[in-house]
């Protein structure tokens, strides 16, 4: 067998949210990928030892530094890939952690924003290579998703608004072609809803037509990332 190149790392933060269709995906495109379980003290690799990086969900926040120390050193490896212009996809608090590497402020929301719902693509996400072909023309342009967060953040120095909701108008954004930090979740499949169940408030169930069609947007939204992050950088 050849030499397939450097690993993608995935970094998980909690048991329950691991990357589900993802992995699904990079498995797919037959990438090398490592799961780093920032939780149990794995240690984080190299920037240069990586090709890409996804960083996951958790239920802690950017600043809870003294209960969770890897927090900082997740955010230095992904300042660098970024700033190498590697692919990064950051899903919930990964994306407040991109956000809060490149510059950006990550606070509390008013309110929790949690269970099934949609997204609104902006102009800029209707156009976006990632999340703009999920634009049919239906109505203004919105994306199933699941939501499980009360943080958010303000956008990074540089980067494309990519989506938004009334409470919490930053839900999407790009940085330069391979950044990407979606506060909302798509990589919920039969199996990540189940496990994520328990933990949810009650009340808060995943189950139905919308779940699904979540995992399908999510599949796609996916693969076009990849596509995008194995592809020449364009200016776009």
């Amino acid at each position: 067998m050849g030499d397939v190149g450097p690993p993608w790392a995935v970094i998980q933060h909690v048991a329950y949210e691991g990357p589900g269709l993802i992995a699904d995906s990079l498995e797919r495109r037959r990438l090398p990928v490592t799961v780093i379980r920032a939780d149990l003290g794995h240690d984080l690799p190299d920037a240069d030892d990586l090709a890409g990086l996804v960083v996951m969900g958790g239920p802690m926040g950017v600043h809870d530094v003294s209960d969770h120390p890897w927090l900082a050193p997740e955010r230095t490896l992904i300042a660098a890939l970024a700033t190498a212009g590697r692919p990064v996809l950051g899903v919930c608090l990964g994306a407040q952690q991109i956000a809060a590497a490149l510059g950006a402020d990550v606070t509390t929301g008013p309110e929790e924003e949690i269970g099934l719902g949609r997204v609104e693509l902006t102009p800029a996400g209707r156009r976006d290579p990632v999340l703009g072909p999920e634009y049919r023309g239906l109505g203004p342009g919105t994306v199933a998703c699941v939501h499980w967060h009360r943080d958010t953040f303000s956008l990074p120095d540089g980067a494309v608004h990519l989506a938004a909701t009334r409470r919490f108008p930053h839900q999407a954004f790009r940085w330069g072609d391979r950044v990407y930090g979606l506060q909302f979740h798509l990589e919920v499949d039969r199996d990540l809803a189940a496990a994520w169940q328990p933990h949810l408030p009650a009340g808060v169930t995943l189950d139905g037509p919308v779940r699904a069609e979540v995992e399908a947007v999510g599949r796609r939204v996916v693969d076009r990332f990849l596509g995008v992050s194995l592809s020449p950088a364009a200016d776009r």
